[in-house]
């Protein structure tokens, strides 16, 4: 299993401050309205839809997991995914499963302040952009430099995703 993370106490935006201050990481957060589509949210945010990741957190079968980094327009490819991580089973948690692995509800799940110190594989799509993605609670992002990102946890990058 990953190695345990204790943050004392802090949850949501509090945590992934905190992960990012320790990891030397820029980020910023910022409280957003609720978006009907990805190309509302983009607008609302003032960016394009690609350079919205999310973070889906993918499940071995050895139980343990894989966080992946998908911008917005695209899917995760999964057979690109099972040969990268050499495994021939992945899936997508339920929520309880999700929350217990990463501390964060869907909707909300970022590496960043994570309670598990998963591995992270970003879509080559996400190199040298701006992004923004989950922060740890509904109605918030985190904009971060991608590059950044992936130095900070030392994340695998390749071609993860196929077109929505």
């Amino acid at each position: 299993m990953g190695e345990e993370i204790r943050f004392d106490g802090l949850e949501g935006t509090a945590r992934v401050s905190a992960d990012a201050a320790a990891r030397g990481l820029a980020i910023e957060i910022i409280e957003r309205p609720a978006a009907a589509s990805l190309t509302e949210a983009a607008e609302l945010m003032g960016i394009r839809p690609l350079d919205i990741v999310k973070t889906l957190v993918v499940k071995r079968s050895d139980d343990t997991y894989v966080f992946a980094l998908v911008p917005g327009g695209r899917k995760i490819s999964w057979p690109k995914l099972r040969a990268l991580l050499g495994v021939n089973k992945l899936q997508m948690p339920d929520a309880d499963r999700a929350l217990a692995a990463t501390g964060y509800e869907r909707g909300t799940i970022t590496p960043l302040g994570s309670r598990h110190e998963w591995p992270v594989v970003a879509d080559v799509s996400i190199v040298g952009a701006r992004v923004a993605m989950g922060a740890g609670a509904h109605g918030h992002s985190a904009f971060v430099d991608a590059d950044a990102l992936i130095a900070a946890y030392g994340a695998q990058v390749a071609d993860i995703t196929d077109p929505e």
